[in-house]
């Protein structure tokens, strides 16, 4: 019976997620019968299946949901907005009763209410908006881990997939470190010998074998990462919802558009970037998209857009948020920056347009007249810039007044084995996470300017503010850097971005992250470190912590 609940429990949640986007999509075709269809289909099967394992109050809900949407499908009730709130207030309903059934809380809760109402419809009277109630029940995740998806065909059960802990997969993925690391330092040492034998057939053939090992181990390395894998429409398929509920709640007409949400990205990150989501979201419908009256006035549509992307690019994925509500006014941001003393008059005045816009990731910056229920009190795009740091990932503000706002989210695909660019610094050899490396330039000692004691180079239309690890680490110097040429590493992290002085570029490896062990885990600026090909132990840099200590104070820090 444990089984039955379980295989039950992961059945039902993918019904339900499929459930929430389908219903959304009836809202936006009424006439469209092979949507209503599915969504009888998935009530029916929740009925069903709840009613065999005697869970009673879902399955009346769902029975009565059903009657609602049988009178739909014989055209004896047409699609409306009444019927649509009341129907959404049943699916959530039944989240509720799920989620209560995976704790193993059998209590029973208040669905009389809407039940009445799905009795009221079914008989064809109209459910007015004073009547509507909201569910009181738990928040809960419809994210499905990839849990166990029953296939039925004819009478027999076909597993298709199984469940397996991630501190498993954790273990494998380990594993395949440790052999990357392996095949890195066989790589190496074949050189060596190809170099000393050449021409003997023991060496072909020791080339050969070499070569299968080091296709396997990457194909081996690839599968296993893909294991940890899942499509961003777990999270991306939560949002039509949300953008109907606050687009009515604000009287606002708002269509969501959605790209590549089959793409695939790794469980770790798909953790960190449903937050930040909801909130750029949320302002783009709270602040960005104007009122239907007032996008006519300016000769928009009177309905806003807002396009959710998501494609790989490289190792790394990139999200893209877009509206085209009535964008982000720097100049209101550089008033705003002022009374609130982060800035003077002078420095507001010498910022670009594009830099000042980076205050809004602020905590308790905003430009809201008024508090809302949604946003105004200048938390949520501080939680963008948390969440966004965590994954040494970057983001991309781009706003044009009148025209609409864009978030770009570059992230990396996997935290376990990363891709680093090795470079040299005082003698010692440094890895770059390369998700965090925006560009590589080279420059001339006369090209370094120093502004208030800070070391900045003028790098297009911006300023970047320079970094020596030198410093940062207290390592010993004996070059005459000052003489020479040199290279600048510029890094990004959230939407800030400085650059790394480095005295040799040494190269791209695919690295593989190990933790430095308890004694030695609070050593700042450093996030772990990889053995290389030829034997060496060497550090990884924690490119947050180095943005942090490259700050002489919080001020700096905000503008870097």
């Amino acid at each position: 019976m444990k089984e039955i609940v379980e295989s039950f429990i992961v059945e039902t949640k993918e019904l339900l997620e499929k459930l929430d986007n389908d219903l959304v999509e009836l809202e936006k075709r009424p006439e469209d019968l092979e949507i209503l269809n599915a969504i009888f289909r998935y009530v029916h099967t929740i009925k069903g299946t709840s009613s065999f394992i005697g869970f009673e109050q879902m399955s009346e809900l769902a029975h009565r949901f059903e009657d609602v949407l049988n009178k739909l499908r014989k055209g004896e009730l047409k699609v409306r907005s009444d019927i649509m709130d009341v129907m959404l207030e049943a699916h959530d309903l039944l989240k509720v009763l799920l989620s209560k059934l995976e704790k193993k809380d059998l209590t029973p809760i208040e669905i009389e209410n809407v039940i009445l109402k799905l009795e009221k419809i079914a008989r064809g009277e109209v459910i007015n908006r004073d009547e509507e109630a909201t569910v009181e029940g738990e928040k809960f995740s419809t994210v499905n881990d990839g849990a166990d998806v029953l296939q039925k065909v004819g009478s027999k059960v076909i597993d298709k997939t199984i469940r397996i802990d991630v501190e498993r997969l954790d273990e494998l993925i380990n594993l395949v470190g440790e052999l990357v690391l392996g095949r890195n330092r066989l790589m190496q040492i074949i050189s060596g010998v190809v170099e000393k034998f050449e021409g003997e057939a023991a060496t072909r053939e020791l080339i050969d074998t070499v070569s299968q090992i080091e296709y396997l181990t990457s194909e081996l390395q690839t599968v296993v990462m893909r294991a940890r894998m899942l499509p961003i429409a777990r999270v991306f398929n939560k949002f039509p919802r949300m953008v109907r509920d606050l687009a009515r709640e604000m009287n606002k007409k708002v269509e969501l558009l959605i790209y590549g949400e089959e793409t695939e990205v790794d469980k770790s990150v798909i953790e960190y970037i449903y937050d930040p989501l909801v909130h750029i979201i949320r302002n783009a419908i709270d602040h960005g998209i104007e009122s239907p009256e007032e996008r006519i006035k300016v000769g928009k549509p009177e309905k806003g857009k807002i396009i959710l992307k998501a494609e790989h690019e490289g190792n790394y994925i990139v999200i893209t948020v877009e509206d085209d509500g009535r964008g982000i006014d720097p100049d209101k941001i550089r008033k705003r920056a002022i009374e609130k003393n982060l800035i003077t008059e002078q420095e507001a005045m010498s910022i670009s347009d594009k830099d000042i816009l980076n205050f809004i990731f602020i905590p308790g910056f905003s430009t809201a007249s008024k508090v809302t229920n949604v946003s105004g009190r200048g938390v949520g795009l501080d939680v963008v810039k948390a969440n966004i740091m965590k994954l040494n990932g970057i983001i991309d503000l781009q706003s044009t007044p009148g025209v609409g706002t864009k978030f770009i989210l570059k992230l990396p695909l996997t935290l376990a084995i990363i891709q680093g660019l090795l470079v040299g610094v005082a003698g010692e050899i440094f890895i770059i996470p390369l998700s965090s490396v925006v560009e590589v330039v080279r420059v001339k000692p006369d090209q370094v300017h120093s502004i208030k004691g800070r070391e900045i180079i003028r790098l297009r239309d911006s300023i970047l503010p320079l970094v020596r690890l030198e410093e940062i680490f207290n390592l010993k110097s004996n070059d005459h850097r000052e003489k020479r040429n040199f290279y600048i590493v510029v890094l990004g992290l959230a939407e800030k971005k400085i650059g790394l002085v480095v005295d040799a570029l040494i190269g791209q490896k695919e690295v593989v992250i190990k933790s430095l062990g308890s004694y030695l885990k609070n050593v700042k600026g450093i996030a772990g470190a990889t053995i290389l090909g030829d034997g060496t132990v060497r550090l990884i840099i924690d490119v947050a912590q180095v943005f942090k200590m490259s700050a002489k104070n919080s001020l700096d820090f905000i503008k870097l």
